[in-house]
């Protein structure tokens, strides 16, 4: 069923005010306890039935350190700049317990097998670029070649392994909530449980500012973590993405992995993994800024009422900023692989932009390559993702109206 036309960037499904209004009703009346977003309690309820002993499980005390130091200053700044209303103060206190539960799981994990977070791993393709830049569907192409692996989104969001593996149901359950109370998710990102996604989940694990400044309007975090040495923050990434290819036996299979906030971090990601191939993607600023404050204003939207889209618009224009000069710092040191693609070209002709992409990172294309990549194309051109350009024109239009 096609998504109902979204009519402004800060629209929002009609599910989000009823589910305020509970939630509003069922503290007041004593049903249940508004939730707490203090760092103490966060941490105690996430050690409920926990190891106490799994917090510096496979880490250094300092890293043990930086995660409480992270926990502290991103719930100091939800409480004080994000001005969140109650479904996103409660969608808020479920990502910050889940966090602290999945660090201790994982510790747990690393006590009884240390060997999974060492686990030696093929040099990955990492796509690098801006948020909105192209970069999700050139990882899925890549991935699309059966000689390549690729982080499915429910290992992302899950990264503790099980047996029997529950994680696609319990990430398949929560995009159906998702999709209830925002009809335009999947225009923005077309989402799959078991999809080819990127390991923006490990980064949140850790507590990197990424994740979590795309929801909530948290500028003193941002600054916070932006300064911050991010080492820690790549050492647990290396540490999950070594378990999830020891889990899934693919550790041999290079890996396509792409999140925009590498573009930020991007030699510190190669320290962990200096035999990379680097997969530049670029597109132009105006179009990634339009659909960054789409994508950035839909998401805010549902959590707060207090959104000013100028607001979210120069916050964009300064990431974009922030990124490309940090992607060209990155390269100018940079001689391993590497290639660029652009936005544009992928439209025009994938085929040949592709298969130029190849060449340069000395990869070889077969012929069932490009079969499943023709049939990945077919799913991006056609799937409900194409009504958001849709979405950005009819933006727009409102723009010139009220210009006029």
């Amino acid at each position: 069923m096609p998504p109902p036309p979204r009519p402004h960037p800060l629209a929002r499904g009609k599910l989000v005010g009823r589910l305020c209004r509970l939630l509003d009703k069922a503290w007041q009346s004593g049903w249940c306890t508004r939730p707490s977003l203090d760092p103490e309690a966060l941490w105690a309820k996430g050690l409920r039935g926990a190891n106490p002993a799994a917090e510096e499980g496979g880490r250094s005390a300092s890293d043990a350190a930086d995660f409480r130091l992270r926990l502290a200053n991103l719930a100091e700044s939800i409480q004080n700049e994000a001005k969140l209303n109650s479904l996103g103060l409660t969608i808020a206190h479920g990502q910050l317990t889940r966090v602290v539960r999945q660090r201790l799981a994982l510790g747990a994990l690393w006590i009884r097998r240390p060997e999974m977070a060492t686990t030696p791993v093929a040099p990955p393709l990492i796509v690098v670029g801006q948020m909105r830049g192209g970069t999700s569907r050139i990882q899925r192409l890549f991935a699309a070649d059966p000689a390549h692996g690729a982080t499915r989104f429910c290992d992302s969001w899950h990264p503790v392994p099980t047996k029997p593996d529950l994680r696609p149901l319990w990430s398949g359950l929560a995009l159906f909530a998702a999709r209830q109370v925002d009809p335009w998710l999947d225009t923005l990102h077309p989402f799959g449980s078991t999809r080819p996604d990127e390991e923006l989940g490990w980064l949140a694990a850790a507590l990197n500012h990424c994740a979590y400044e795309a929801q909530w309007r948290i500028p003193g975090f941002t600054a916070f973590s932006e300064s911050r040495d991010p080492a820690p923050v790549y050492r647990e990434f290396a540490r999950i993405f070594r378990t999830d290819a020891a889990h899934r036996g693919n550790a041999s299979i290079p890996r396509v992995m792409k999140v925009p906030q590498f573009a930020e971090d991007l030699p510190e990601l190669l320290s962990h993994f200096p035999n990379a191939r680097v997969i530049i993607a670029r597109r132009h600023i105006e179009d990634v800024v339009r659909s960054g404050v789409s994508l950035l204003a839909n998401q805010m939207a549902m959590q707060s009422d207090h959104v000013d889209l100028s607001l979210v618009e120069a916050e964009c224009r300064r990431k974009v900023s922030l990124r490309s000069a940090r992607i060209d710092e990155a390269l100018a040191r940079w001689s391993g692989p590497v290639t660029e693609i652009e936005f544009d070209a992928l439209d025009h002709d994938w085929e040949s932009t592709m298969a130029s992409a190849y060449r340069e990172l000395s990869l070889s294309l077969t012929a069932e390559a490009r079969a499943a990549m023709a049939d990945q194309m077919e799913q991006e051109t056609s799937g409900v993702h194409t009504a958001h350009r849709d979405d950005l024109n009819r933006f727009e239009q409102r723009v010139a109206i009220n210009r006029a």
